[in-house]
C-alpha cells in the first residue's frame, strides 16, 4: 500500500483542506477517499460556478483522479491528461485549489493542463487524443536515459475517436514499453458519442468482471469490483472484443494488455489495480479501460447532454447561468438559422460536424434535416475528405468546425478539395480570439493558412446580416472551395433581412466615404473601424472605411483606390501575421505602386506570439485590435494636436 506512514490528523475538519498536493494524499487511509472524492466533486462544483469552463468532463473523473495521484508519485510519474477538460480535480488536487477562483482569467489558471503552469502538468492537452503519442514518447525518452518512472495517459471525453490516437497505439504496441493507458469511457463526449467503437465500448459493460485473456487480466481478476456501478449499468451485453473474434479486444490485437472494465467512481477497486499495475513488471503497454459518468454530481438538471460539456457562471442553488443580458444574436445561430432556410429549398445541401452539433449551431440542422446531418466524431480529417467525396458526386456539403480545429485537417484541406478545386463549403466558427480558452482554441492563423492556396475563395462578416449573405453565397458557389470564417459571440446587432442576398465573389465595399485616412478592414475589425471613424468626425478628421468582405480574391481595385486617393492606410484584421494584409501588401509591391512618396501603410494583426487566456475584448486591446488600439495607431499616422489619444470610444 501507498500509505504506510500515516501522521496526526483531525478527520472533524474537511479531508481536502489537509490535502495540498498529491504528496499529502499518501498519509491518508484508504477508507478516506471516498470523503475525499465527495469534497473534491463539491469544491470544484463551487470554483466553476464563479468562473465558467469545462465543468462535465472534469466532474466525471473525480475518483479517477484522486486513485492516480493517492497511487502514483507525481510529477516523478507523468500523468497526461486528454483532453484537458479533464483536468480540473487533478489541478485542485496538484497545489492550485486556491487559484481555482481565477480559471480561464487574464493572467490566471488556464482551462486546459500547462506546461509553464506546474510541474505536474508534463504535457499541454487543449485538442484531443494527443495523449497516447506524448506519453510514448516520454515512455521511450525514460528508458533511453535509463529513468524508472511511470507514465499515464488518460484518455476519454471522446477523444478516442480520432485516428491519432490509433496510430499511437499501433505503435506502442510494436514498441513494448511500459505505458499505462487508461480509456475514461464516460459513454458521451461533447456530443453523445457516434461510431462503432463507441458503441463497442458501452456494451461490453456486464454483471461480473470481464476476464480478458491476457495474462495481466488474469493476474487481477480477484480485484475487480462484482458489479460495475450504476452510473456504468448502459448495456447487458458482453463484448469480449470488437471484431467478435476470441483472440482479445482490438486493443490487444495492436498490441496492448487489456484490462476492464472497472467502474471508474470506487476509488477503493481502482486504487488496488492501479497499485499492482504500478508494481507489476509489464512486457507490453496496458489499457485499463475505466467506465465513467461524466457530469456525475452536475448542479445543472440531465436535460441536455452538451450543457455538461462547458458552462457559464451559475447560481449554485439554482443552477441557473449567469449572463449578461443582450438583444444581439450570436453569428453561430445567424449562421444555423440561415443553412437551414437555404436547405428548405435546397435538397443537395448537407452538414458536416465533428462531434460540436450545439457548439456550430447544427443540433437546429439535425432536427429538421436528420437525414441530411452528420456528426462524424472527433475526426476532421475524416470530415474533411467525407466532405470531398459528397462534392464530386454533386452534393453540396458544408463543414462546419471551430477555426482551431480546421488546422488538425489542413493536409486534407490541401490534398483532397483544394487541389481538385471540389466545392466544399468550410463555415469556420470561433475565428479570431475565443476569450477564456486560450491560445489552442484562438482561431488565430486560418487567414495566414488559406489565404495562399490557390483557387480558394475566404470571406469575413462585418455583422450577422453579412454572415446571412455569405451562407448563401456559399451555397450557389460551385467553382472549387470556399471559406467563411465569422468569431464567436454576438452580432453587431444590425437587421437580417427575410432574404439573404448573394455577394460577387472577390468584392469588397465602402461603407464610410473620408480624405484624411483609409481603413480597409475585415470581418469583425469593420465595426470597430466604423466607431472609430465616427468619434473621430467631432476632432476633424475625416476617415474612410472600406470592408475588404473576401481576404481572397482581394479587391484589387478596392485596394488601389484606396492607395490612391489617400495618403494613409491601415489594413486591419483579426488574424495572425502572414493573412490578409500581408497578401494586399504583396499585391500593392508587386504592381510597383507601394513605395510611393508621402504615402504610409499600416498592418494591424495579432501580435506574432501566443497570448494567454482571457475575455476577448482583453486579447483585442492587448493586441492593439480594439478602438483605443486604431486610434493609437492613427495618431501615430496623423501627429495632430487635436487628437485626443485618453478618447473613450463606446
Amino acid at each position: 500500500m501507498v500509505n504506510k506512514n500515516k501522521k496526526n490528523r483531525s478527520l472533524s475538519s474537511p479531508i481536502l483542506d489537509q490535502v495540498n498536493n498529491p504528496k499529502d494524499l499518501k498519509f491518508l487511509e484508504i477508507e478516506d477517499l471516498e470523503q475525499l472524492s465527495s469534497e473534491l466533486r463539491s469544491d470544484m462544483i463551487d470554483s466553476v460556478s464563479k468562473t465558467g469552463g469545462h465543468l462535465g468532463a472534469g466532474l466525471g473523473v473525480v475518483e479517477l483522479a484522486v486513485a492516480i495521484h493517492y497511487v502514483f508519485d507525481t510529477p516523478d510519474d507523468r500523468l497526461i491528461w486528454d483532453v484537458g477538460h479533464q483536468a480540473y480535480p487533478h489541478k485542485i488536487l496538484t497545489s492550485r485549489r486556491n487559484q481555482m477562483n481565477t480559471l480561464r482569467k487574464s493572467k490566471g489558471l488556464s482551462g486546459f493542463t500547462k506546461r509553464s503552469e506546474s510541474v505536474y502538468d508534463p504535457f499541454g492537452a487543449g485538442h484531443s487524443s494527443t495523449s497516447i503519442s506524448a506519453a510514448l514518447g516520454m515512455a521511450v525518452a525514460r528508458d533511453k536515459l535509463g529513468k524508472v518512472n511511470n507514465v499515464i495517459a488518460v484518455i476519454g471525453d471522446g477523444a478516442m475517436s480520432a485516428g491519432m490516437a490509433y496510430e499511437a497505439i499501433n505503435n506502442a504496441g510494436a514498441l513494448k514499453t511500459n505505458l499505462l493507458v487508461i480509456l475514461n469511457d464516460n459513454d458521451m463526449s461533447i456530443a453523445p458519442a457516434v461510431g462503432g467503437l463507441s458503441n463497442y465500448l458501452s456494451n461490453v459493460v456486464s454483471s461480473r468482471p470481464f476476464n480478458n485473456v491476457r495474462e495481466i487480466a488474469k493476474q487481477m481478476v480477484n480485484l475487480f469490483p462484482k458489479e460495475i456501478g450504476e452510473t456504468a449499468k448502459r448495456a447487458e451485453n458482453l463484448a469480449r472484443n470488437f471484431l467478435g473474434s476470441s483472440e482479445g479486444t482490438i486493443f490487444s490485437q495492436m498490441g496492448m494488455n487489456y484490462l476492464g472494465p472497472i467502474d471508474g467512481h470506487d476509488v477503493k477497486s481502482m486504487v488496488k489495480i492501479l497499485e499492482n499495475l504500478k508494481n507489476g513488471s509489464h512486457d507490453k503497454p496496458i489499457l485499463l479501460h475505466v467506465v465513467t459518468e461524466k457530469g456525475r454530481g452536475h448542479p445543472f438538471s440531465k436535460g441536455s447532454h452538451e450543457k455538461y460539456h462547458a458552462v457559464s457562471e451559475f447560481n449554485i442553488i439554482t443552477g441557473d447561468s449567469i449572463k449578461s443580458v443582450s438583444n444581439a444574436p450570436t453569428y453561430t445561430n445567424i449562421f444555423s438559422e440561415t443553412l437551414c432556410k437555404i436547405a428548405q429549398k435546397d435538397k443537395k445541401i448537407m452538414a458536416i460536424t465533428a462531434a460540436m452539433p450545439s457548439g456550430t449551431g447544427l443540433n437546429k440542422f439535425a432536427e429538421k434535416f436528420k437525414d441530411r446531418f452528420y456528426d462524424v466524431g472527433i475526426a476532421e480529417q475524416h470530415a474533411v475528405t467525407f466532405a470531398a467525396g459528397m462534392a464530386s458526386e454533386g452534393l453540396k456539403p458544408f463543414v462546419v468546425i471551430y477555426s482551431t480545429f480546421l488546422q488538425r485537417a489542413y493536409d486534407q484541406v490541401i490534398h483532397d478539395v483544394v487541389i481538385q478545386k471540389l466545392p466544399v463549403k468550410f463555415m469556420l466558427d470561433r475565428a479570431g480570439y475565443v476569450g477564456a480558452d486560450g491560445a489552442t482554441h484562438a482561431g488565430s492563423f486560418d487567414l495566414a493558412y488559406l489565404c495562399c492556396l490557390p483557387n480558394v475563395v475566404v470571406m469575413a462578416p462585418s455583422d450577422e446580416s453579412e454572415l446571412a449573405n455569405m451562407v448563401l453565397t456559399s451555397s450557389c458557389y460551385n467553382d472549387g472551395p470556399i471559406f467563411c470564417r465569422y468569431p464567436r459571440g454576438e452580432g453587431e446587432g444590425v437587421d437580417i433581412a427575410e432574404s439573404p442576398e448573394i455577394i460577387e465573389i472577390g468584392k469588397g465595399r465602402i461603407v464610410k466615404k473620408g480624405k484624411d485616412l483609409a481603413i480597409l478592414a475585415l470581418g469583425t475589425r469593420v465595426g470597430v473601424a466604423l466607431k472609430v471613424a465616427d468619434s473621430l468626425v467631432s476632432e476633424g478628421y475625416s476617415i474612410t472605411v472600406a470592408d475588404a468582405r473576401f481576404a481572397k480574391p482581394i479587391d484589387t481595385e478596392l485596394l488601389q483606390e484606396l492607395w490612391k486617393n489617400h495618403s494613409k492606410l491601415i489594413i486591419v484584421e483579426e488574424g495572425s501575421v502572414g493573412g490578409f494584409s500581408s497578401h494586399c501588401l504583396h499585391f500593392l509591391s508587386s504592381e510597383g505602386i507601394l513605395n510611393h512618396l508621402g504615402k504610409e501603410v499600416r498592418c494591424l494583426t495579432m501580435p506574432d506570439y501566443f497570448q494567454d487566456h482571457a475575455s476577448q475584448n482583453e486579447q483585442l486591446a492587448s493586441a492593439g485590435l480594439d478602438a483605443h488600439g486604431l486610434i493609437n495607431t492613427i495618431q501615430e499616422m496623423l501627429p495632430l494636436s487635436k487628437l485626443n489619444n485618453d478618447m473613450v470610444v463606446k
